[in-house]
């Protein structure tokens, strides 16, 4: 049987660039090369498609370094004829376009925006080539935290209380200082309490967010505002739940699966038994092993980790997800579970969740990447 040849995209134009590096670096890494072809396409920070590149397997981020997609000396620019649907890739030589041959799949390790919205989503559908992952739908949806927010409560799952701002109504010039009691106002009318996380719609891996803890004050909370406004207009400030953020793993490989879930997992912030006061930032995410760590399944009763799995998979089916997810959620001391938001695109780093919940549930992780293709391959 010959191997089935898919591309990897990677990098892209989000702040989640160099995190989209490290994930494609993890599955070229591992995918099963008895079965696939791997063509690593890699988009550069405004945007350019090319090929032959640096070689993303030698990424990591244990050096400390934020790798980038970057022109070459030996790269080339790829073309891409929507009308010739799986055959529509090719690679530009001086006035000449070399097909990279017939594409039977595409895998977009792609994070954030121009990438995990629906963008890439939209292109793929357009030329009717298979991608892994959820459709344009919910892509999109899940990309912005209001929307998630409206999808899940309609359905009659619970979420964090909060307001969404349109920050194009507040002066930058004062970096929204003169809008602080505005802001204020607003938050004490839809009685949240604090702490609050102030963060941007529309942007991942923690970009943007700030723990706001001093009720009251005004300018802590426009700066929060102003802060998270560079990453997208529209904002969110949520109220702080006294919970465990706990993370479960959907996949549904092939269309129309029943979604299976992970045992949940959580990420235990290691120098908060130190006394610090943290929250899981990007740092804590991506940059510093020491700051946490994964346990699957959490440290939880088994009755509450089963209703863990059933809501993350209700939440899945309401935001039309297919492929792979991962929804975070919020267990609360007295039990309460409430979806924080669902990531259509989690991260494949060595350290991220999702390839680490499927391990810790019997899926190791090459196996978990050839079902994801193969569900998909027509």
């Amino acid at each position: 049987m010959s191997k089935k040849r898919i591309v990897v995209l990677y990098g892209g134009r989000a702040d989640e660039h160099p995190i989209s590096c490290i994930s494609a670096a993890s599955v070229l890494n591992a995918i099963d090369t008895d079965r696939f072809e791997p063509i690593p396409v890699g988009i550069t920070k405004d945007g350019k498609w090319i090929v032959n590149g640096e070689d993303p397997r030698g990424w990591s981020l244990d050096n400390g370094v934020m790798p980038e997609v970057t022109i070459t000396e030996g790269s080339k620019m790829v073309v891409l004829d929507v009308a010739l649907g799986q055959d529509g890739f090719f690679a530009q030589n001086g006035n000449e376009l070399e097909s990279l041959g017939h594409v039977d799949a595409v895998f977009p390790v792609l994070h954030g925006p121009y990438g995990e919205d629906g963008t890439v989503q939209g292109l793929l559908e357009m030329m009717d080539v298979p991608y892994v992952g959820c459709g344009v739908l919910a892509s999109a949806a899940c990309m912005d935290k209001h929307y998630t927010k409206v999808l899940l409560a309609a359905a009659g799952i619970p979420v964090a209380p909060g307001i969404t701002l349109d920050a194009r109504e507040f002066d930058a010039a004062t970096e929204f200082a003169s809008n602080g009691a505005d802001i204020l106002a607003r938050v004490q009318a839809a009685n949240l309490k604090y702490p609050l996380f102030v963060k941007p719609s529309r942007a991942g891996s923690s970009f943007g967010v700030t723990k706001v803890e001093h009720e009251g004050d005004a300018a802590e909370l426009a700066a929060a505002v102003y802060e998270a406004s560079k990453h997208d207009w529209r904002v969110l400030i949520e109220q702080g739940i006294e919970g465990r953020e706990i993370e479960c793993a959907v996949l549904a490989a092939k269309p129309g699966d029943k979604p299976r879930v992970s045992w949940p997992g959580e990420i235990v912030l290691d120098r908060r038994n130190e006394g610090d006061d943290q929250f899981y930032d990007f740092d804590s995410k991506y940059t510093d092993a020491q700051a946490s760590h994964v346990e699957v399944p959490a440290n939880l009763p088994k009755e509450t980790l089963e209703r863990v799995r059933e809501i993350a998979a209700k939440g899945f089916t309401a935001v039309d997800g297919a492929g792979l997810s991962r929804v975070d959620t919020f267990v609360t001391p007295d039990g309460e579970i409430m979806i924080n938001e669902i990531n259509t695109m989690p991260g494949f780093t060595s350290i991220s969740m999702y390839p680490k919940a499927w391990d810790a549930t019997g899926l190791p992780y090459t196996d978990l990447i050839t079902e994801l293709i193969e569900g998909i391959l027509r």
